[in-house]
């Protein structure tokens, strides 16, 4: 019985030292549990690569159009941003733009569809009344003579057709008619002569009645002279329309020579109007297209007149060519020489395709309209434009009937895109958009630790800061070159490179071999700008006048 007992116990003694044992085979020390439950810090290439996404290629970190399939340095040292799968722009919409619902509200985005219509316009220009050319009559005698006596003795005179202008005495004139006296009285006394003896006096009286003629004897004056026989000593000359006495050289007593202009009389009843048009929009007008005129003088009152011709000249100086409007004046309101503005309806004839005006950037060298691909998403493109209406223009090629294009907010849409391309978002990323992650990085967090925030997740901070020397200055051309330090929001190793100046007043109080601190953005890919310069935290010198200036809104 005790043997048995005592054999018991020994393999009860022997089994607890097994499992001791075995237990202490299997269970961690405390140390190297801590250090097997504590997660390690993450590598280098997970923080790159979120999710294991693909890397398709390496881009410019300063937006050049140079791409590599595999990691490496531009010549400055900076690394070639990596580009992920997902990230390139979809085929056909390079530029494509996005912005946020909330953004799109907060701009004012309206859109308006491409339509097919007849596109009208209205060409305003500047003219002036002027006489009918038509309508203007010289009186010059066609014979030497004296003016015996004036019956309308002021210019501007109202005269009509047939009035009495002035008498006029000259020798020729009676001998002319004295001849003729002479051959009347000749063909009365040989009329029972030969046929050919009265023929030749006829011929003479003829010949004497057609110098008269020309030389404006009137009808009445001829018959008169044939039925007395009798040569007066003057001879009256009389207007040949009725109008106005624009012109009166004539002076009572006066010696006249052969074709002088004594009298100048003008219709008025008709008027021109010629109007100065731009050269640009001359291709609209032509020969009865419809005006409207407005006189100062009479400002309650619309002229209607029809443009009769569009001269073939242009005015080198004023870049004009000159068009002449016909117009009534049967109350004789219009004047010569007074002031108008007229208005032409012009438009296209066939339906073309337009956009409304507010539509078209036009930077000067190539117009742009930005198109609504999607909610939120907008492509530039450029156009060429036709003729130009009151509120529409033509486009004739760029934008196909339907599509929508930006109405308004569109200049604050190509200034968003400006940003965009500051940090990468207008086309391609641009040189700091590799660095998003670094941005965002908790304050004290070295620069070059590895984040796992995308890199193209858009940085909210434009601009960044760096401290330098200054190496050179010019400020005619505005720009500074500066030896800074590294910047780790953009992964810049320490450098020399040149920097535009957002302004003037920047460089006051600035000088080369001078320490600063100083902020920039990138306004477009691979242009640098400085908002702000000015002395290092902890200088003590006074500060620049850059400084004082950015201080009240410099920036």
């Amino acid at each position: 019985m005790n043997s048995m007992h005592l054999a018991g116990t020994v393999a009860l003694v022997v089994a607890a030292l097994g499992a001791g044992y075995w237990l202490g085979t299997r269970a961690p020390a405390p140390d190297s549990m801590s250090a097997s439950t504590t997660p390690g810090p993450a590598s280098p290439a997970d923080a790159t690569q979120p999710g294991k996404r693909k890397i398709l290629f390496y881009r410019n970190p300063m937006g050049l159009p140079d791409t590599s399939p595999v990691p490496k340095k531009d010549p400055m040292g900076m690394d070639y941003v990596p580009v992920y799968e997902g990230e390139q722009p979809a085929a056909g919409a390079t530029n494509e733009l996005k912005i946020s619902t909330e953004k799109i509200q907060k701009l004012g985005v309206r859109t308006e569809p491409a339509r097919i219509r007849v596109l009208d316009r209205q060409i305003r220009a500047a003219g002036r009344v002027e006489p009918d050319e038509r309508r203007t009559f010289s009186i010059s005698p066609k014979f030497e003579g004296y003016v015996e006596r004036l019956h309308v003795n002021a210019t501007g005179q109202v005269v009509s057709k047939g009035q009495p202008l002035f008498e006029v005495y000259s020798p020729e004139l009676i001998s002319a008619q004295r001849e003729y006296a002479i051959a009347a009285q000749g063909v009365q006394a040989l009329k029972d002569s030969s046929e050919e003896t009265r023929r030749g006096m006829q011929q003479l009286a003829e010949s004497s009645i057609a110098r008269l003629k020309n030389w404006d004897v009137s009808e009445e004056q001829i018959k008169s002279l044939t039925n007395s026989q009798q040569s007066k000593r003057t001879l009256t000359f009389r207007s040949p329309v009725s109008g106005i006495v624009t012109e009166k050289k004539a002076i009572q007593g006066m010696r006249f020579e052969p074709g002088q202009a004594l009298y100048q009389v003008t219709d008025l009843s008709m008027v021109w109007v010629i109007a100065d048009v731009f050269e640009q929009d001359i291709g609209w007008l032509k020969s009865g297209t419809k005006a409207s005129i407005s006189i100062p003088a009479y400002a309650d009152k619309r002229f209607q007149g029809t443009v009769s011709y569009v001269y073939p000249t242009l005015n080198a100086t004023t870049r004009t060519i000159p068009i002449r409007v016909e117009l009534a004046n049967p109350q004789g309101l219009l004047k010569p020489g007074m002031f108008a503005q007229v208005e032409l309806a012009v438009g296209s004839s066939e339906p073309v395709l337009t956009v409304p005006n507010s539509a078209v950037i036009d930077s000067g060298v190539r117009a742009l309209v930005l198109v609504q691909r999607a909610e939120g998403s907008f492509e530039p493109r450029e156009v060429k434009l036709g003729g130009r209406g009151a509120q529409y223009v033509q486009v004739l090629n760029g934008v196909e009937a339907n599509e929508e294009v930006v109405v308004a907010a569109n200049f604050l849409i190509d200034a968003e895109s400006n940003l965009k391309a500051a940090v990468g978002g207008f086309g391609h990323a641009a040189h700091g958009a590799g660095a998003a992650g670094s941005q965002a990085a908790p304050s004290g967090a070295p620069a070059s630790a590895p984040q796992a925030t995308p890199p193209t997740a858009p940085s909210k901070a434009v601009s960044h800061q760096a401290e330098g020397q200054i190496e050179s200055l010019d400020v005619t051309a505005g720009s500074i070159t500066l030896k800074h330090e590294a910047i780790a929001s953009l992964k810049w190793p320490a450098m020399t490179m040149e920097f535009k100046l957002a302004n003037a007043g920047l460089a006051q109080g600035l000088k080369a071999g001078q320490a600063v601190s100083f902020e920039f953005v990138e306004r477009a890919p691979g242009e640098f700008v400085i908002t702000r310069i000015g002395s290092p935290p902890g200088a003590t010198t006074a500060p620049t006048a850059s400084e004082h200036a950015n201080s009240h809104g410099g920036r």
